[in-house]
């Protein structure tokens, strides 16, 4: 007994001693090392998931949301199977076996395996326990009207970092900067407490676009496309007195949920950043400069009875022999000759200072990134043809804003607007971060915008290019484009393929939207009034009905009454 004694004594002794040896060592000789390692793997730097702004559309309805989401990562070190580790995640998330299995396979302590996967989605994951395998809490950008103004709102990348559209130009708004937090987690990884429990938001944007308006004008784009069998297309809709951006679309589109699905050509905002030649919707440069200037009045006459002219060795031809016109009929019956005539009254100094007044060579300013400036060649590169070609829309390349804008001007009486996507943007605390105010300037005498306001709406009634873009107990001004496209093989312009446009604003005399409708290679007719005319007609129709705008002939008709 006292030898097992003295056995289990010596035992006890020589244990506490190499505890005592063990903790001196641990305390002492390598303490920073060992708390190093417990720091490392029981506390970790984790970034705080930034919530970005809400983006509204002008009505308040929601155009850009955040989704709570999870996303799996490993720490190789610890996993023991990579290969049933990689199998059984395979069965759950949507990626091959050996695609994770080398994500497993690296010297790396952290890897990410499957970014934002919904929460309910990634339990089933949870409730298997693979050891080396975590998961962070990740916010989602989500669109929840999938395609609708996706070439204005735009999108971002894996990061929530904004890669087009709005959520690029106000990217540093809507993020907030991101905080970090330490971790503390136990053995088995599972979290004791944490930083993350406190939001990062962003800052809420408001549009100017009306979701509404926006599927209208989408809706009827599309229908248009289909029956022309179109190779693309673009309508924008503005506030022409403060040049508040209504609508704006493109086709082809893309669903902003799924970005990386398109291609660029379907993601590009062809309204701000392709450039074309306008044809007839650019008369109003020397229409109006002719009568800014005192060459012109409304019945001024013009012989277009050979139905061509020469400018520069070169005839330029009329769609139909018009006779003699009246410079209204002109306008209204978009004559090449009788435009030409005008412009060569006007000399090539005055036509090229209208044409830089109304804006067109220099970009808007709107507030989208990739916007183009166009093309103007100053004078003194003109050609002989040049004052002919450019009175009538050739040697030009514009952007379908920049049209729209010019257009504006004649519906506001006389200033030129800079469009505008943004409205405001307020905290999340709802304190106004910025606020775009209209800026205008003039650039015609109202007594000019009232006289061609006058002509334009002559071109939608009888006997103008555009009685198809009339809409019913509403007066429209207005103008039609039928431009032909360069050849890229000959170098000449087309007999097959033209862009027909139709620029114009409603109701004419106190208007509440304008509105470009551009439809690119049309297939059966190529005439602006034709193709681009109906289009713009149901818009319009459908949106005065929807802002509630009342008929023109309403009012004449409560005063026939009243009369009685």
């Amino acid at each position: 007994m006292k030898k097992r004694a003295i056995i289990l004594s010596t035992a006890i002794v020589f244990g506490f001693v190499a505890v005592v040896f063990r903790l001196v060592d641990i305390m002492l000789f390598n303490h920073d090392w060992f708390s190093a390692k417990a720091r490392f793997q029981q506390v970790r730097k984790e970034i705080i998931p930034v919530k970005r702004g809400i983006i509204f559309d002008r009505r308040g309805r929601e155009m850009a949301i955040n989704l709570d989401t999870e996303s799996i990562y490993c720490d190789p070190s610890e996993i023991l199977s990579p290969d049933k580790v990689a199998s059984a995640l395979s069965g759950r998330i949507n990626q091959k076996p050996e695609v994770i299995l080398t994500k497993l396979n690296t010297d790396k302590r952290f890897n990410w395996i499957e970014r934002k996967l919904n929460i309910e989605y990634i339990q089933g994951i949870k409730d298997m326990r693979l050891k080396g395998i975590g998961f962070a809490p990740e916010i989602k950008r989500y669109y929840p009207k999938g395609s609708l103004a996706s070439h204005v709102i735009g999108f971002v990348n894996i990061d929530n970092n904004g890669l087009e559209g709005v959520e690029q130009k106000y990217d540093k708004y809507l993020a907030s900067r991101s905080a970090k937090a330490y971790v503390f987690r136990d053995a088995k990884g599972n979290v004791l407490s944490d930083g993350l429990s406190r939001e990062i938001k962003g800052n809420n944007v408001s549009l100017t676009i009306d979701e509404g308006l926006q599927y209208i004008l989408e809706k009827n784009l599309d229908a248009a496309v289909l029956h022309w069998r179109a190779a693309s297309a673009t309508a924008i809709m503005i506030d022409p007195y403060t040049g508040e951006i209504l609508a704006m679309a493109n086709r082809p589109t893309f669903d902003v949920n799924n970005p990386s699905d398109a291609t660029p050509s379907q993601r590009r905002n062809r309204a701000i950043t392709d450039c074309y030649e306008p044809g007839s919707t650019f008369k109003i440069i020397a229409g109006t400069a002719a009568l800014e200037e005192g060459i012109v009045k409304p019945d001024t006459k013009f012989d277009c009875n050979t139905g061509y002219i020469e400018v520069g060795g070169k005839k330029i031809r009329d769609a139909h022999k018009h006779g003699i016109l009246s410079f209204k009929e002109v306008i209204q019956k978009s004559s090449n000759v009788g435009t030409i005539k005008i412009g060569l009254n006007l000399g090539r100094e005055r036509l090229y200072e209208y044409v830089k007044r109304f804006g067109f060579g220099e970009k808007t300013g709107i507030d989208l990134a990739g916007e183009v400036s166009g093309w103007v060649r100053p004078p003194a590169k003109w050609s002989g043809t040049s004052i002919g070609a450019i009175s009538i829309g050739q040697e030009v390349a514009v952007t379908p804003l920049q049209v729209l804008r010019a257009y504006s001007a004649i519906a506001n009486g006389g200033f030129l607007v800079k469009p505008y996507i943004v409205s405001e943007i307020r905290s999340p605390d709802g304190n106004v971060v910025h606020k775009t105010n209209p800026e205008t300037r003039r650039i015609l005498s109202e007594k000019t915008v009232s006289v061609f306001r006058e002509i334009l709406k002559a071109v939608t009634e009888e006997g103008g290019t555009a009685m198809e873009a009339a809409v019913d107990g509403n007066q429209v001004a207005g103008k039609t484009g039928t431009a032909q496209l360069i050849d890229p093989k000959t170098k000449r312009y087309s007999k097959e393929k033209y862009v027909s446009s139709f620029v114009g604003f409603v109701p004419a005399d106190k208007p509440r939207i304008a509105m470009i409708v551009v439809i690119h290679e049309p297939k059966g007719q190529i005439y602006g009034g034709v193709v681009a005319g109906p289009v713009f007609r149901k818009i319009a129709s459908e949106s005065l009905s929807y802002l509630s705008v009342p008929r023109d002939d309403s009012k004449e008709k409560r005063l026939l009454v009243s009369n009685k």
